[in-house]
């Protein structure tokens, strides 16, 4: 899988990040769920699936993925 960087609202290197993946998805990079009653709401959890939180803000940038392009890609 390769990661192209779409933007973040971090300074200094910190989460949260918004990533394109070359297999027509997101990763989004933010603070790991582990509220006991946040986590109860979730529906249909498979095994291997986790959860992040991350701004809503963050999500503007989803508008910067334009697929295959110039952007910085990140290998993962």
């Amino acid at each position: 899988m390769r990661l192209t960087l779409l933007g973040t609202d971090s300074q200094a290197g910190q989460c949260p990040t918004l990533y394109a993946t070359d297999r027509d998805t997101y990763v989004i990079q933010g603070w790991t769920v582990t509220d006991p009653e946040a986590l109860a709401d979730l529906k249909d959890v498979l095994e291997g699936e986790t959860f992040v939180e991350v701004p809503k803000a963050l999500l503007r940038f989803a508008a910067n993925d334009q697929g295959v392009g110039v952007r910085e890609e990140v290998d993962r």
